[in-house]
């Protein structure tokens, strides 16, 4: 059935060849008696369209939310993470070493993001790691109509119920005083695979695709 549907064959050509064609020819390295063999499903049966389904659905949502809503409490003070280094290390033997030697702030300053660049940065820094105030988050639809299918309706439901219980999950271990990294000297608890949130920046909710 998946082999044979033209608009999903399409799709899928489409994905590989437009969408990564600097990666179309994709194989894995063999090794030992191994060879190389492609890295792309054939897209030939129901499990191949699950897994790739799922893979695509995963990048675009809480991987996404996992790595880019939680920059900002970090990167928003620029010394944290450096954009550029406007200076090469400093050699033995030279002026700049010895300003690093005798006044390491200063050299370390002068060597990183200038005072413009660094505004800059940190200006889409919390542009990118904000939430809108009409997101649309993992487990929501912007409609209530978007199929009247019951079976597609009961998925979503469960699936929905599944998301509140990582929650769930994972208030529970930021409580957990075995986690030191949450509940330790700086008390960071981790939220930024919470599914929902409010607008702003919040450091968590997981937005149903990429948007920028």
């Amino acid at each position: 059935m998946v082999e044979k549907d033209s608009e999903l064959q399409s799709w899928w050509k489409e994905l590989r060849e437009e969408g990564h064609g600097d990666r179309k020819e994709l194989k894995e390295e063999g090794h030992g008696d191994k060879t190389d063999k492609p890295l792309w499903p054939k897209m030939h049966t129901m499990k191949e369209l699950i897994d790739t389904c799922t893979i695509i659905r995963w990048m675009a949502s809480a991987l996404h939310a996992a790595v880019n809503f939680g920059r900002y409490p970090y990167a928003g003070f620029l010394p944290n993470r450096p954009t550029i280094s406007r200076r090469f290390m400093p050699e033995e033997g030279t002026l700049e070493y010895e300003e690093l030697e005798s006044n390491p702030e200063k050299a370390f300053l002068k060597t990183i993001t200038a005072q413009r660049d660094t505004l800059l940065g940190i200006s889409l820094i919390e542009i990118l790691s904000r939430h809108s105030s009409d997101e649309v988050y993992l487990g929501q639809r912007d409609t209530p109509e978007w199929t009247l299918d019951a079976t597609p309706l009961k998925d979503f439901e469960k699936f929905g119920r599944k998301l509140a219980d990582i929650e769930k999950k994972i208030i529970e271990r930021n409580g957990d005083e075995r986690f030191k990294s949450r509940v330790g000297p700086v008390n960071m608890p981790y939220t930024l695979l919470y599914p929902k949130s409010e607008g702003g920046l919040t450091g968590k909710g997981i937005p149903n695709s990429v948007s920028i």
